[in-house]
């Protein structure tokens, strides 16, 4: 008898120990999913750095990559997020347009998208927020920085990038401000020529090339982004053409900047990637909460000239 109160206890300890079936299961992790436009640009890597770090602070997972300017790549990326039901996707578009048959397919998923940098033009589909440099004012502070530079006036080409709708909203800014300068009596800067640069310094470099190639009277060049600005330096370096043509660039990053200072790039709208990563996850958060969120979050740029080169301690 006394053996069979033993076991009873032993037997009774022993279930004490098992997991109840009643236990409420581990929370999952908030994950998000990032798709960025490309990590080969500094802007794009101090902006999904902001995000892993900003996310970090509300106990949140961040999956970042990159669509490296390929839209079918992007989808793929989109894709696995859903597959893997993370609880919001974040997207800086490779191309504005196609990137709508990614988001319908998170759409139907239940899981909600926003857009940080560059916004989606597709139709028909939802996006809860998009987080970006206010592009538009950024390429008309683009073309003030080209009417100083080019007092007399001249011959001007832009190096564009019309896939994604961050680019086609500087440039409208940029050819906006220089029209009502023309219109205000100000020296005419006509803009010639818009070659696709694909904000990258190779291709900028080719394009830049063949703008003063067709036009050898040029006398400044607006890129896209600081890739395309630094490849309009090498080709105007090999040209031994350097000074004679005015850049300016757009975004700020370190080897802009140190272009800036160095005077082969006149001006800058800078941009700040780290604001974006963090507004872009606080809004999430807010939405994830049940706050709300407001569909669109505007960033301004600052113009960084050569005398803010000069006293930057940043620059080494």
């Amino acid at each position: 008898m006394k053996k069979h109160r033993v076991a009873c206890a032993a037997l009774l300890t022993f279930c004490c120990l098992l997991p109840s079936s009643n236990a409420a299961p581990a929370k999952k992790k908030t994950t998000i999913g990032v798709s960025l436009l490309t990590m080969t640009n500094p802007f794009f890597r101090e902006l999904g750095d902001a995000m892993k770090d900003e996310a970090a602070k509300h106990q949140m997972e961040v999956l970042l990559t990159a669509g490296e300017f390929d839209p079918a790549r992007q989808h793929h990326q989109v894709s696995d997020f859903i597959t893997r039901r993370v609880d919001a996707i974040v997207l800086s578009p490779c191309d504005s347009k196609s990137i709508g048959t990614a988001i319908a397919e998170a759409n139907q998923a239940g899981i909600p998208v926003f857009t940080v940098d560059i916004a989606a033009l597709a139709s028909g589909i939802k996006v809860v927020s998009h987080v970006a440099t206010d592009n538009f004012g950024g390429g008309k502070m683009a073309a003030t920085a080209m009417i100083e530079a080019l007092t007399d006036g001249g011959k001007v080409a832009i190096l564009d990038h019309p896939e994604v709708e961050s680019v086609i909203l500087r440039v409208n800014g940029f050819e906006a401000e220089l029209a009502a300068h023309k219109k205000e009596g100000g020296p005419g800067i006509q803009v010639v020529a818009k070659l696709p640069g694909g904000g990258a310094k190779d291709k900028s470099f080719k394009a830049t090339e063949d703008a003063m190639q067709a036009h050898p009277d040029l006398k400044g060049i607006f890129a896209s982004n600081d890739p395309a600005a630094l490849g309009a330096v090498a080709a105007l370096e090999k040209a031994g053409k350097l000074g004679q043509v005015k850049i300016v660039g757009f975004d700020g990053m370190p080897e802009g900047k140190q272009a800036i200072k160095a005077g082969k790039i006149y001006a800058d709208p800078i941009q700040f990637p780290d604001r974006l990563g963090r507004e872009s996850v606080q809004g999430i958060v807010k939405y994830l909460a049940g706050e709300y969120v407001p569909p669109t979050v505007l960033i301004p740029t600052a113009l960084y000239r050569k005398k803010d080169g000069e006293a930057d301690a940043k620059l080494k």
